[in-house]
């Protein structure tokens, strides 16, 4: 029995361009004796045209699914629901495993661990191997500020946790600014060992209750596959609606789907029947068209898994379950031999082609040409054939390899091998952020004139930029150069029911900082100033959210209610002369309710019309900060790919512009007591934009300051500041 395949999420397409940066049937029944005297019904899997039990339709689902998922990962624009691939793999292993399991059910632990044993010889030596390879080959080829993050989901892969890890780093609104790994399509296969780990304990429990109760196995199975499939799917619907970015990894949303296999494979096929073939072949039709629309239809818009993954799921389960090679149905293609080729190779294929995706770019230079997707393909298939047969049949054939005691120190060894692996390259990167945090508080303590902003302040005749001097914090570092707001929890994270408060400074003088991630990123220049003139700081941070009158298309319903409340609520907090000042910035990262990216711009700069009117008529204090122009795409791992060449991720204006309706209502309003500071002159010169100035990166991701350049902004915001500053 081959274990299907399964695919990554959603697609976080990685770019490297500066322009960038930004997935048998029951033959015969017999009856036997359980020990207990109870009865079961053990079901062979049906046979087809020459009884030897192979489904060449499963082999050429495989292939499909297989299909969607390469044809999305390279070009997502044209097949943009391809991920419904991982929905059909799903479906396929609940059906071997659970047909296994139903013919040869586990009677004692000796037989449990001949099954995980089974597992593990299909399953861990390609994966090993790939994840091996892709440890070497990340450490040869990717920026050093990826080594990090790579190398802890290599990990959370050997582990087979990686979906929960995703599912914790789907809700970071930072997250946006990393790159994709090339191990973070592990999170699927991780959904399914957590499968298999559970699945024939509940198998063996239901076959020991139906013969304590005299009950007929095969009915008790179905009856609590049909609540896990139920129950899953309604976790899997709530979940989706409340989160989807969890949701859509994490495996309670994803159990039904492979349920529906189960489910599956304890009935008798359609074809094993004396049901009309010609019908029957018609209905695997219907389950492939499910299937091809779902992955021509579904965007990453789609709210997924939820109710919307019933139309691939349900359609991977009429195919297998019409079971028939009628030479009208969908198996004349599936026996086709390159098809069975690709569904026989399908597992090796999985786990090659993301690691080549992500890690090409590395080596070409850019985004990924046809020249690039062609190298991916054909390396794909090569990898795959010669894993499938050096790898995957090499240790599932070897009768050196079936004993359990070797199968089992094998799958420890290979885990304990993977997590020294990356756990030497988390020590690499430790050593690498000691040196570069001494470096870093070496110049933070210097006396140097030309550091950071004062470089471009006073201009670059006068602090001549020098691209072979050491950048501050180096690039790996400063991906985490991030200001205080971070570690002191001072966010409203989704769903934004929290109303956290973090203070600064002991002074008379009392500034409130409002807005969303776009704010925060200015405090550790208002901690500095905080410190030279005696002020207090507030922070009302919210992630992703906006304090404005306008309702954002979040995520759910409920996040897009609570965010209003949230600005209704630091309005109440903040009006009137409770501070001196309030100080406001915000990116507009979600388009308005109702609204696409091409329309949002004018609804949105109303709700923040109507926001700072608010302030304005309660006689508020109010300065907005223009967001600073920023490139989109991650600033250190550019700046890591071309060490001593700065300006390699420089830009222009036009090309790191990005609305800014909270600015533009500001303006519009035009009021006595609302003042606009822009300070892009600190950030861009003569029609370029710098990715590091004074020996300073700029940004921490694609569009966050680093804490070090705002510490460098401190003098110059502070002019500003000072001068509608309340005395």
């Amino acid at each position: 029995m081959q274990a299907p395949d399964v695919f990554c999420g959603r697609l976080i397409e990685p770019c490297r361009s500066q322009a960038c940066k930004i997935v048998h049937h029951r033959r015969t029944v017999r009856r036997t004796s359980w020990p207990s005297g109870g009865r079961i019904i053990k079901e062979n899997p049906p046979a087809t045209s020459k009884n030897s039990g192979f489904r060449p339709d499963i082999q050429g689902l495989r292939a499909l699914a297989v299909s969607l998922v390469i044809v999305y990962h390279l070009w997502p624009e044209r097949l943009t629901g391809g991920y419904v691939g991982v929905d059909v793999f799903f479906v396929i292993s609940g059906f071997l495993i659970t047909s296994h399991l139903i013919r040869k059910p586990p009677r004692s632990g000796v037989e449990m661990a001949q099954f995980y044993g089974r597992r593990i010889r299909r399953l861990l030596p390609a994966s090993f191997t790939v994840l091996a390879a892709t440890a070497v080959a990340t450490r040869l080829v990717a920026a050093p500020t990826q080594w990090e993050g790579i190398a802890k989901e290599i990990i959370a892969s050997a582990l087979y946790v990686q979906n929960w890890v995703l599912a914790g780093s789907s809700v970071d609104y930072l997250a946006e600014g990393n790159d994709p790994t090339p191990t973070q399509h592990f999170w699927s296969l991780a959904v399914e060992e957590q499968f298999y780990l559970v699945w024939p304990l509940m198998i063996m429990a239901v076959f020991w209750t139906a013969a304590r109760g005299r009950l007929k196995a095969a009915v008790v199975a179905r009856c609590a596959i049909a609540g896990v499939v139920v129950v899953s799917l309604v976790i899997s619907v709530l979940a989706t609606t409340a989160d989807p970015g969890a949701a859509y990894f994490i495996t309670p949303t994803r159990m039904w789907e492979l349920a529906v296999g189960g489910l599956i494979g304890t009935v008798a096929p359609l074809a094993a029947t004396r049901l009309n073939p010609s019908a029957n072949a018609l209905l695997a039709w219907v389950g492939i068209l499910a299937i091809v629309v779902a992955g021509i239809t579904y965007t990453d818009a789609t709210p997924f898994p939820g109710s919307a993954a019933l139309l691939p799921v349900l359609g991977t389960a009429l195919v297998i379950l019409a079971g028939t090679d009628h030479g009208f149905s969908p198996s004349g293609i599936f026996r086709l031999a390159p098809v069975q080729w690709l569904g026989g190779i399908s597992y090796s294929v999985y786990l090659w082609h993301w690691p080549l995706i992500v890690l090409l770019p590395y080596v070409s230079g850019g985004e990924l040409g046809w020249l690039d997707k062609a190298v991916i393909l054909i390396g794909t298939l090569v990898l795959a054939a010669l894993s499938k047969t050096f790898v995957e049949d090499k240790f599932r054939f070897t009768k050196s390899a079936q004993g359990l005691i070797p199968t089992f120190r094998f799958a420890a060894a290979g885990m304990v091998l993977i997590t020294v692996l990356g756990g030497a390259q988390l020590a690499e990167v430790n050593y690498r952020t000691q040196q570069a945090q001494q470096r870093l508080l070496a110049v933070e303590t210097s006396d140097d004139p030309c550091l950071g902003a004062a470089a471009i302040a006073k201009g670059f005749e006068v602090c001549e930029p020098n691209p072979s001097s050491e950048l501050v914090p180096e690039p790996e570092l400063a991906k985490d150069d991030r200001s205080d707001a971070y570690a002191d929890g001072c966010w409203s994270n989704a769903p934004f029911t929290e109303r956290p408060i973090c203070t600064y400074g002991s002074g008379e003088k009392q500034v409130a900082l409002v807005g969303n991630s776009h704010a925060g990123h200015w405090l550790p220049a208002l901690q500095k100033l905080a410190e030279r003139n005696d002020w207090t700081i507030s922070t009302f941070l919210v992630s992703r959210c906006n304090p404005t009158d306008a309702p954002l298309q979040l995520e759910t319903r409920e996040q897009t209610n609570n965010c209003l409340a949230y600005g209704d609520w630091v309005m109440e907090q903040t009006k009137g002369d409770k501070f001196d000042l309030v100080v406001t910035s915000e990116r507009q990262s979600v388009p308005v309710e109702g609204e696409s990216w091409e329309t949002t711009k004018a609804p949105a700069a109303a709700g923040y019309k109507s926001y700072l009117s608010s302030w304005a008529e309660a006689g508020t204090n109010v300065v907005v900060i223009k967001d600073p122009l920023f490139p989109g795409g991650s600033i250190p791992d550019c700046l890591a790919e071309n060490p001593g060449n700065p300006e390699a991720c420089a830009g222009t204006p036009e090309d790191w512009y990005w609305m800014d309706p909270l600015t533009d209502a500001a303006k519009e309003l035009s009021l006595p007591n609302i003042e606009i500071v822009n300070m892009d002159e600190y950030f861009c010169e003569h029609n370029i934009c710098h990715a590091a100035i004074g020996s300073v990166v700029t940004f921490f991701d694609g569009s966050h300051i680093t804490a070090t350049y705002a510490k460098t902004l401190a003098p110059y915001l502070g002019q500003s500041l000072q001068k509608v500053l309340r005395n």
